[in-house]
Order: C-alpha cells, then structure tokens, then sequence
C-alpha cells in the first residue's frame, strides 16, 4: 500500500508492504505487550495457515512504562504473580519467575519474602519481556490516522498511518482487519496549569530532579499537590533529594488515606469480579467503584504514610522542620514572575491564605485516559455509544460498531464504566490478553463459517 505523501510505506514489522494484519496494535505498554506474548505463544502451537499475523506501533522509541517514577527504592503495589502471562498461564516462560531465574536472582528474590519486586526490577521485567517479542513491534512509530476500509458497503479493514518522528514526511500505511488500543493514561493536570521547567507532572519527576541535581541550582522550596501515592512518593523523594530545601505537601484531605489491600476487598482484582461488574446493573457498577475507591485512588501505602510521619516527628524534635503537609487545602493561584513561583495556598477551614515563594510546583494529580476520538479520528464516528454517550463494549473487550462494520477494535483501558476498576491497572492484564486473543480467534473463525457452509 502507497503511504500518503508519494512515498513508498515500508512495513519493516513483516516481509512486504501488503500485509495485512490479524490485529494491528497500537501503543506498546504492559497491555498490549501481554497480548504479544499472548500471540506469539499461540503461534508456536498452530499450522502457519492458523496463525495470527499481529504487529504493535509504539511512539517511544523503546519500550518505557513510567520511567519518571521509577525510584530506586520503590516497590510495586501488585504481586509479582499478578505478571503478563503468571495468572493466564502460570506455565509460560514469560514470567516474572522465569526472568528472574535468567537473571540469576530466583534464589535471591525468595529470600526477600516479599511478594513486591522493586519498580525498577519489574521494569526490568517488562523491558526483558519485550524483547523477546521485538519482531512484533515497530518503535518511534507515532499513529496519525486511522481510517476505515470499505467493500461492498462494508467496513472490512482499518488502514492506519503512521510516522517516525525522526523523519515526518514520511508516512507508513498498514491495514489490519483488528485494531487493539492500548495507549494507556496521559497526566491529569488542574485546568489552567502550564508545564515549565519549574511545573511538572509526577510523569517526569526522576528525570526533571537529576537536571536540577546536575545543574547546581539551589532548590529552597518544592510543593506537591496531591493525596495519592505517586504525591507521596515525591514528597519523600524530593526530601531526600535536596537535604536544604522545604518540601509542602498540599491536598484537600486531613491527611493521606492508607490504601486497602485487605484480602476480602483484594478480590475486587479477581478476574471473576470483572464478569460480576460487567452483568451488574449501572447503579450496582457505581456502587462498587465507589466502595472500592481505595483500592487504588488518592491511597498510599502504609509503610510510606508511616515513614512520612517519622520524619515530620524527628524533624520537630531537632528543631529543623523541612518537611510541611498543609493539609485541608487547595491551590488557588501560581504566579510564575521572574522565574519564580507564588503559589497560594488556601486553609478551607477558615479560608485563610498563604502565599509560598517556590522553586517548584510538582502535580501529582494522577491520569486520564485518552478519548477514543483523539486516536480513532473518523472510525470513533462507527462506535456505538449509552445513553450516557459511553462506548459500549462487549465482555471480550470489542467495542460495539455500526452494523456494516465487519472488523473490530479491541480496547485496553478506558473501560472502566463495563470491566470496573482493573481496567486500568496490572491486575487483570494477563488474563484480559488471553480473553482478547480467544475472541480474535473466535470471530475469525465465525468470519469463515459461511465461506465454509456454502462448499
């Protein structure tokens, strides 16, 4: 297929040009690597005629999940069992056991007796995953357009354009019978906020602190506004970072909720909750997203509330406090004259205010997904949507098109309103792969049933 512009596309994720794809998936985070390795697995087990022909289009030049937050000392808030393949098939290869083992660290890692891997070894993990499914993907690999395909009045394949942001002009065309979103979240930002070398989101702390460490430049005050965990671990990493400078923690709350990882409210994660969330009626579906809020949003992890707390205490009693929570409180302006911030800080008790002269202003305001219209362009136009104008999406993640689409779009993410609150997180990711793989195996094979009926 021609890529727009004139030039040639060249599809280096298969032999030639004209392929066209089982499933073309776009973005490569923990998602839709799960699904590679998904694919790949069922490929080694099946003649070459039943394969699935899958590609995945990344934007970042390698593979990369948060790497802003991977502190050295930071661990995961799910098991390590809770991997890309462990609870869809714990005999595979690919997981998180097996790479240790590679590493020569099996013996080591047991001995922690711990069921939370360091962050940065799990990305480890996932980094050595990926590689292993390289010939699937297609990095630096920025989408720019999907658009349907029609014969015989039917929508029979998406052809989706991308570009290599190294070289713009040139656009790549790759057409696919499935599509698989996986972009995952961009950061949520207070409405107003402008990005500076001074204001960040969360997403960029590790790399924006090792620029200012580098540099030599002085860092006298440093807010934080948010209550959830990634707040909390900036509060504690900027605090350790820069022994002399002051570090506000700010939000709304009287202080940080602990996170409830009990074992009865755990089973929210239990991939049987998510066909019990899917059938239940809308109001039940908000009652136990509310109920189980703090599972995962605005918490923090216990250990890490309690060695806040020490180091406020220990502070106090040396008479030196760096480390302020200015609690019941929300940021109402930030003035960014001459290079410096005035953040002002208001009590909502009494609404007495406060004006901090800063170095920083760090948002850890968490995410949000992106909109499906922002990555599908014209084909959103064929999803159907509630009457609350949400997607509808069927149990095996499919969203539900106009009648004379004959292809599907499989999402992961944005689902939370149909699979609950794991739609999002690592808990399901496994399993989700192994359900979306069933399904395009399951519509190929109805796609051939009435060639098949009329011989």
């Amino acid at each position: 297929m021609p890529a727009e512009g004139g030039d040639d596309a060249v599809d280096t994720l298969h032999s030639g040009s004209g392929t066209i794809y089982d499933v073309l998936g776009i973005g490569f985070g923990p998602s839709n690597l799960a699904l590679a390795i998904a694919v790949q697995e069922y490929n080694t087990q099946v003649t070459t005629e039943e394969r699935i022909v899958a590609g995945f289009l990344e934007r970042q030049p390698r593979f990369g999940w948060h790497r802003g937050m991977l502190i050295d000392d930071a661990t995961m808030q799910v098991s390590f069992l809770k991997d890309l393949v462990t609870m869809r098939d714990p005999t595979s290869d690919f997981s998180f056991l097996c790479y240790l083992r590679e590493r020569g660290r099996l013996v080591d890692f047991l001995n922690q007796k711990t069921l939370f891997p360091l962050r940065i070894e799990f990305h480890d993990y996932l980094e050595w995953s990926a590689a292993r499914v390289a010939d699937l993907v297609e990095y630096s690999c920025e989408v720019v357009s999907v658009q349907p395909v029609t014969e015989g009045g039917e929508v029979r394949w998406f052809d989706v354009t991308s570009r290599d942001p190294r070289t713009p002009g040139q656009l790549t065309v790759r057409r696919a019978r499935n599509l698989c979103i996986a972009t995952g979240m961009e950061p949520h930002l207070p409405p107003g906020t402008v990005l500076s070398e001074h204001v960040w989101h969360t997403s960029e702390l590790l790399p924006r602190v090792a620029d200012l460490v580098s540099s030599g430049k002085p860092v006298r005050r440093a807010v934080v506004l948010g209550a959830g965990q990634s707040a909390a671990e900036a509060v504690e990493y900027l605090h350790r970072s820069f022994p002399d400078a002051e570090i506000c923690s700010v939000f709304a709350k009287y202080g940080y909720t602990p996170a409830d990882d009990s074992p009865f409210a755990n089973r929210i994660f239990d991939p049987e909750a998510v066909d019990l969330y899917y059938a239940a009626p809308r109001e039940v579906k908000q009652s136990l997203f509310d109920y189980h809020r703090g599972t995962n949003y605005s918490v923090v992890d216990m250990e890490l509330i309690e060695a806040l707390s020490k180091t406020m205490y220990q502070e106090k009693v040396q008479g030196r406090q760096r480390l302020r929570m200015l609690n019941i409180s929300r940021i109402r302006e930030v003035d960014t004259a001459e290079g410096r911030l005035g953040i002002t800080v208001e009590f909502l008790p009494t609404g007495e205010r406060e004006v901090l002269d800063a170095d920083l202003l760090v948002h850890a305001t968490g995410y949000q997904p992106q909109g499906i219209g922002e990555r599908l362009g014209e084909v959103s136009k064929l999803c159907l949507r509630d009457e609350e104008d949400a997607l509808v999406v069927g149990r095996d993640h499919r969203v539900a098109t106009s009648a004379n689409v004959v292809c599907d779009i499989y999402l992961q993410g944005g689902t939370e309103h149909t699979h609950g609150i794991t739609s999002t997180l690592l808990s399901n990711t496994a399993v989700r792969a192994g359900e979306i793989r069933a399904s395009l195996i399951a519509q190929r094979l109805a796609r051939r049933q009435p060639a098949d009926s009329a011989h």
